[in-house]
């Protein structure tokens, strides 16, 4: 198996679609490729998008760490997890009916992971987000939206 090392800045000033393709990724009708994260790590990712499909606050609030940041191009630069729970959470959580992750993959403690989601109000969108793990938590996450779902498809006004 070939790894491939590359640094965070490289690979988001080249963007995601070059990422992917440098990779070596399958077409996307092959997804759900979990290549080189371990066991521990795909456990805690699977329970992330499960604690939003089953509106589980709790469950999300154990998953994330203390200093837990959020960043998208919302504008959420660095959050806090109590801003993420105001702006995000409370808001998009009920919208949302449930995730299909397409493509995740990374190395070590850091993982991309694209993912359909589908809400409540039959829409669909796509999103990739760049999560960092550390000890058994989402440290942080990036997302990068996808389609014309600005900020994202399951905004009240989209539904």
């Amino acid at each position: 198996m070939t790894e491939f090392r590359i640094s965070r800045r490289a690979a988001l000033g080249t963007g995601i679609g070059a990422l992917v393709v440098t990779a070596g990724l399958p077409p996307a009708a092959s997804a759900r490729a979990w290549a080189g994260l371990r066991a521990a790590n795909r456990a805690i990712i699977r329970k992330y998008y499960g604690a939003w499909e089953r509106k589980d606050w709790k469950l999300l609030d154990t998953l994330l760490a203390d200093g837990f940041t959020f960043t998208s191009a919302a504008p959420d630069d660095h959050i806090s997890k109590t801003t993420f729970k105001r702006r995000c959470w409370d808001t998009q959580s009920a919208l949302i009916e449930r995730y299909d992750l397409q493509r995740v993959f990374g190395a070590g403690d850091e993982a991309f992971v694209k993912y359909l989601c589908r809400t409540k109000g039959g829409k669909a969108f796509r999103n990739v987000e760049y999560l960092r793990l550390k000890d058994g938590k989402v440290e942080a996450i990036e997302c990068y939206f996808g389609g014309a779902g600005f900020p994202s498809a399951a905004s009240a006004s989209h539904t």
